[in-house]
């Protein structure tokens, strides 16, 4: 027998002693256990990596109809107390998953620890669902999946508009992302936010909506007098905004990143340094805090920012043709003040387009995100105490100033 064909039969084996192990656990004793334990699905797996082995199409159908028929048996005699086909439904999974080793092991095996987990975790499952889980957030998801798995498969991938600057699939794969990165903050913010301390909530906070962030700080600076621990929050949801920022640009033009990178690593690890210092003066590190910032996938803001994508995109394109670089950069501000990701989304599809250099696309995107830091300073003076808009002010002009010195320093040279 080959080593190939004998590593199969082994993996398959595994395969069902992973999920055997998991299900021999809720298996139960006396009169009322189910039928399938660990050996049943070792015997399982072994059995559809033979069949298909044998080289018979015929033999893994008759077989997987056995073990489909065994499943719908035990399921029949099973009490009714316990109506759930879940055992019988991963023993199915598990012949599917043996027949599987023979052609793609590794495949397999990796499916095999997903099913075991996704076995493994129906108490957390059934309390997210029952418990955690509200009707908004989850109509909230439907809308994600709908957007990433039914809308971006059929939007058309050319360019539209004036010199076909406007692509609609880039503009809505970004959308997707952005409501992903903002609902795993959400999810993120709301399962650690309670127990991480008010600090790491801001952070959690900011990839939901840095500005949010900001806002809730402020109110609660005003509210409750101390600021220190507010400012830390509202200083790390900028930390957010750039790790948000390196995953957009990278999607859309690897190389616009590796221009940005120096920057973004001196604002981030500038803005994470201010926030530490006002976080260890706070004492608030660890206590139990929690801030609300509204909605996990939020279809309304996606589709703002894809408008406001679109309008820079678009703008950016017939400024940068009429105006040259000086255009470029206007865009790139007024964009800003709307949304940073949309300014530095669209520059960065000019840079895929060939129609600017990755270095040329430094100085606008972060004229963008500076213009973005004067909508943040205006909230921070606006919502919160004197102290909070200082602190906050000094921390957020301290950021941009880090954001610029890789691009200023060289000139000194």
């Amino acid at each position: 027998m080959p080593p190939q064909e004998a590593v199969a039969l082994l993996v398959a084996v595994g395969i069902g002693l992973l999920l055997g192990l998991e299900r021999e656990r809720r298996k139960g004793e006396g009169q009322d256990r189910a039928a399938a334990g660990i050996r049943t699905f070792a015997l399982v797996g072994l059995l559809g990596s033979v069949t298909q082995l044998a080289g018979n199409p015929a033999l893994p159908i008759l077989a997987g109809a056995f073990v489909a028929s065994a499943a719908l048996t035990s399921y029949w005699k099973s009490p009714r107390s316990d109506p759930g086909i879940t055992t019988e439904v991963a023993l199915v999974t598990t012949f599917g998953l043996g027949v599987l080793t023979q052609s793609q092991p590794a495949l397999a095996a990796a499916a095999a620890v997903l099913v075991t987990i996704l076995l493994a975790s129906r108490s957390a499952l059934h309390r997210l669902v029952r418990d955690t889980l509200t009707e908004q957030e989850f109509h909230d998801a439907l809308i994600m999946a709908a957007a990433a798995l039914v809308i971006l498969p059929i939007v058309p991938d050319r360019g539209f508009g004036p010199y076909d600057a406007f692509n609609p699939f880039t503009a809505w794969r970004l959308v997707v992302i952005v409501m992903a990165v903002n609902g795993a903050g959400y999810i993120a913010q709301k399962t650690l936010g309670t127990r991480a301390g008010l600090p790491l909530a801001g952070f959690l906070g900011g990839f939901v909506s840095s500005t949010a962030t900001i806002a809730a700080m402020a109110i609660r600076s005003r509210a409750e007098g101390s600021s220190r621990a507010a400012v830390a929050a509202a200083v790390l949801s900028t930390v957010a905004t750039m790790l948000q920022l390196v995953l957009l640009v990278a999607a859309v033009s690897p190389q616009t990143l590796q221009a940005l990178a120096p920057s973004l690593a001196a604002g981030t690890v500038l803005a994470g340094g201010y926030s530490w210092f006002f976080a260890r003066r706070s004492g608030s590190i660890g206590q139990d805090e929690e801030i609300q910032l509204g909605r996990p996938f939020n279809f309304r803001m996606a589709l703002l920012l894809a408008a406001t994508v679109t309008a820079i995109m678009v703008g950016s394109t017939v400024l940068l043709a009429k105006l040259g670089d000086v255009g470029l950069v206007a865009a790139a501000a007024l964009g800003g003040l709307a949304d940073a990701h949309a300014a530095a989304i669209s520059i960065s599809s000019l840079v895929a387009a060939g129609r600017v250099t990755s270095s040329s696309a430094v100085i606008p995107i972060l004229l963008g995100v500076s213009a973005n830091a004067l909508t943040k300073l205006a909230i921070a003076a606006g919502g919160g105490s004197r102290r909070f808009a200082v602190e906050v002010s000094i921390g957020v002009v301290l950021v941009v100033a880090a954001l610029w010195a890789p691009v200023a320093l060289p000139l000194r040279v």
